[in-house]
């Protein structure tokens, strides 16, 4: 009897970049009683973009797993030789769309056309995402020429505010937030049996460019463990924070105080 390969429907969002985090975290010793103590992040400083970037794709897949069931979502498709992969691939009534999730929490975005900055600096944004919707577009059109091209979306995850001038051609720019709704009010260009086909398409393994394989129990119990870690580091630091500034509004309450009343005490009598 031969066993079923398992399809891309098994990959979960952020599988490639949990897996490459945790790839350039094998080498780091563990912290020590004093690092946990004070503190100190579990990561290096190679390995924070990944840990944000899943952090960010996790976010957009729960967002997308709250579409209805005639709707098909597939995370961490590779394509390419590079190691790059599609964040989101989404088949449903409103046709084909490839997101590309950006975690800039805190950060102002600015769009005008071709142009995308965070916090003034100039990203590829726009040129990868058209990219990898042409990608895909070929690709699928390969097998089913008769389909719409897929098109190209950046879902940003928690910035500070977004501005965009102008929406590029060929991509559209939203908060995270906003995906569902946008993906429910696009026009039908698909129907059910499209869509069924299409997806048995993306789900078979051989129509993607390197080998694949679902998440395993470990990969997603070691990614829990040191998520876990981070957050409890970033718990103390703060509250050592926290701890440092009380101190330090209590010295002045208890020290500084009590000599400013006798300071003006003194200048009372004498002057």
């Amino acid at each position: 009897m031969t066993a079923q390969v398992p399809g891309m429907r098994e990959r979960v969002a952020a599988q490639s970049a949990i897996e490459e985090l945790l790839r350039q975290q094998q080498s780091v010793p563990p912290r020590s009683a004093f690092a946990r103590f004070w503190g100190y992040s579990p990561l290096t400083a190679d390995s924070v973009s990944w840990y944000l970037g899943a952090l960010g794709e996790i976010e957009v897949g729960r967002i997308l797993s709250r579409l209805p069931p005639e709707w098909r979502v597939f995370h961490a498709l590779p394509i390419g030789t590079a190691g790059a992969d599609i964040d989101h691939l989404v088949l449903g009534p409103g046709g084909i769309c490839t997101i590309n999730t950006k975690h800039h929490r805190g950060k102002k975005i600015w769009v005008a056309g071709g142009s995308f900055q965070v916090n003034g600096q100039t990203q590829p944004y726009i040129r990868n995402s058209k990219f990898e919707a042409t990608r895909v577009t070929k690709m699928l059109r390969e097998r089913m020429p008769q389909f719409p091209p897929a098109q190209a979306v950046i879902a940003l995850v928690s910035p500070a505010s977004i501005t965009i001038k102008k929406q590029p051609g060929g991509v559209d720019v939203m908060d995270a937030n906003n995906l569902r709704r946008w993906l429910l009010k696009r026009p039908v260009v698909l129907a059910e049996a499209e869509i069924v086909e299409l997806a048995a398409i993306v789900d078979a393994p051989a129509t993607w460019s390197a080998s694949t394989s679902p998440p395993t129990p470990s990969l997603m119990a070691q990614y829990m463990k040191l998520d876990g870690e981070f957050r409890s580091a970033r718990i103390r630091r703060i509250s050592w924070k926290l701890l440092s500034i009380a101190t330090v509004a209590a010295i002045g309450v208890f020290v500084v105080l009590p000599q400013l009343i006798a300071l003006a005490e003194y200048v009372m009598r004498n002057f």
